[in-house]
């Protein structure tokens, strides 16, 4: 017997789906693999997989392409002794920023991760829901140190459905960033700690049998499938499947804001340009009056 688990995150704009087999069962035609206990390494990946699946799908349904991804650095002598510290130093400064959402009326949300870097430096990711001036209100709470701000969208993290992000926010110790070469870099964290404000709660997923695995995968009418992976439990020894479906108004409308982004940007390019040949020519006309 085949289960498919379905979460419909943005109003069912976006459909996360995992299809499985259940314990009595294997695939049609195929014996199952020997049923083994998972390793340690194995339970690591699926916790962190499914940290990072969570992630995405808070970011989905609680944020917009619009909203706050920042970064809070410390100065050298800010920097907290440990990881109990710096959730401390967090927390302070949430208490600031919590003040004025709700004296503003407004709900604030928010998903963050503390890392220490291998060499002893400490940071901050933060997203946070925009309410005009998200930015000027956490430079002002944060005062250990430096803030980076940019909207979701003009990041490099940017993606339709947020895993890339995701990925961003859920590193930790064992995360490897490829090289120029391709090969696998050394870790760059040695502590983290990931969290998100209570506030947000995911909508329970649907669940329901099929009578079969299916070989293939079809989207349904309106949609189209966005990322699939396929693969066999380790553990279990059975076939699985995950993929995202993502309605094509959907896409229809982040193409267009990414047209309005590109837009956007080649207009500031435009205009600095112009800015700078005009210092330029002061600058030569003023060189040109002296030597005269």
């Amino acid at each position: 017997m085949t289960k498919r688990k379905r979460t419909y995150l943005r109003g069912g704009e976006i459909i996360d789906v995992e299809e499985y087999h259940d314990h009595e069962y294997g695939a049609p035609g195929k014996g199952r693999s020997k049923k083994e206990k998972p390793t340690p390494e194995q339970m690591r990946r699926k916790n962190a997989w499914n940290k990072a699946r969570k992630c995405r799908q808070f970011l989905l349904e609680y944020f917009k392409p619009g909203d706050c991804l920042m970064t809070f650095t410390y100065k050298k002598e800010e920097r907290p002794e440990d990881m109990t510290a710096a959730k401390k130093d967090f927390k302070a400064f949430m208490e600031k920023i919590r003040k004025v959402y709700t004296k503003r009326g407004k709900m604030l949300f928010w998903i963050r991760n503390i890392e220490c870097g291998t060499r002893g430096g400490w940071h901050i990711h933060l997203v946070i829901n925009e309410i005009g001036d998200t930015a000027s209100i956490v430079q002002k709470a944060w005062k250990k140190g430096g803030v980076w701000s940019a909207e979701i969208r003009s990041s490099q993290y940017s993606d339709i459905d947020m895993k890339r992000l995701a990925n961003y926010l859920t590193k930790d110790e064992h995360t490897r960033e490829p090289k120029k070469d391709g090969n696998q870099g050394k870790p760059k964290i040695r502590e983290s700690s990931y969290s998100r404000s209570r506030n947000m709660i995911l909508p329970e997923p649907k669940v329901d049998k099929l009578t079969h695995w299916k070989k293939e995968t079809k989207p349904k009418k309106g949609y189209y499938i966005a990322s699939i992976y396929e693969g066999i439990n380790p553990v279990t020894g059975y076939h699985y499947r995950r993929y995202t479906m993502i309605s094509l108004s959907a896409k229809k409308k982040s193409e267009e804001e990414l047209e309005r982004i590109r837009k956007r940007r080649k207009k500031k390019k435009i205009r600095q340009n112009s800015r700078n040949r005009k210092k330029t020519n002061t600058r030569k006309t003023g060189t040109f009056a002296k030597a005269k």
